[in-house]
């Protein structure tokens, strides 16, 4: 089997190459890019299985290299940000990152979020049995990895799509933020962390573009909940 394929957008070239060695270590192949755009043009040209994306950097900034990305590609993105910066963080989920770890951070952990977004990525790959998913006016296609709302395509990050996909098989049942962690980010939920909350927030707002129904209810302390008319 062929080694993943992991980007390093990053202008810290100790640390990239650190990074680099410690992968290459684990079995992963490993391309790095110093600067903003040069790391864009490389995530656009080529297709790799994850991206570790920096906040700050020359040329483009890692918010600018993110939002331009998801105009044509889906590729799974780990913001690397600055302890501390709850800005970076949030506005990195907002615009389309799915997970973050801060700096400075033990390389054993990198290595696991890397791991599990990789293994995310081939269960996504499995076929489904079910393929088609119907709830209210949302239609989900597992096979093509698309979303109907009212007929209308709603574009979703992979990290987006596998949490709308886990509320859409247990409508009317309360799934919480622990069990989403688990099973889309491959980790435990950290306290207060705000990722899951950003991932729903981002699918709601989408959602809302074409029904004017809200149909994930936050259950206060409990979680979330795929709700219909």
């Amino acid at each position: 089997m062929a080694n993943k394929h992991v980007l390093i957008i990053d202008d810290d070239t100790d640390l990239t190459q650190l990074l680099h060695d410690y992968l290459t270590s684990n079995e992963f192949d490993v391309s790095i890019a110093n600067d903003g755009q040069e790391g864009l043009d490389l995530a656009i040209k080529s297709d790799f299985d994850v991206i570790l994306l920096d906040v700050m950097l020359p040329t483009l900034n890692g918010f600018e290299v993110l939002q331009q990305l998801r105009l044509s590609k889906s590729t799974p993105v780990i913001m690397l940000t600055a302890k501390g910066e709850d800005f970076d963080r949030i506005y990195g989920l907002e615009v389309g990152a799915d997970d973050y770890i801060p700096k400075p951070f033990n390389h054993r952990e990198l290595l696991a979020r890397v791991k599990a977004m990789v293994r995310r990525i081939d269960l996504m790959s499995q076929p489904s049995h079910q393929h088609h998913i119907l709830f209210e006016d949302i239609t989900l296609n597992n096979q093509n990895r698309t979303v109907k709302v009212n007929e209308a395509d709603i574009n979703l990050t992979g990290t987006e799509f596998e949490i709308l996909t886990l509320l859409l098989k247990e409508p009317l049942e309360i799934v919480s933020k622990e069990a989403i962690s688990q099973q889309v980010l491959g980790r435990k939920l950290a306290p207060y962390d705000r990722s899951i909350d950003m991932h729903v927030s981002n699918i709601r707002k989408k959602i809302a573009e074409f029904s004017e129904y809200e149909r994930i209810k936050t259950v206060r302390g409990a979680g979330y909940v795929m709700v219909g008319n």
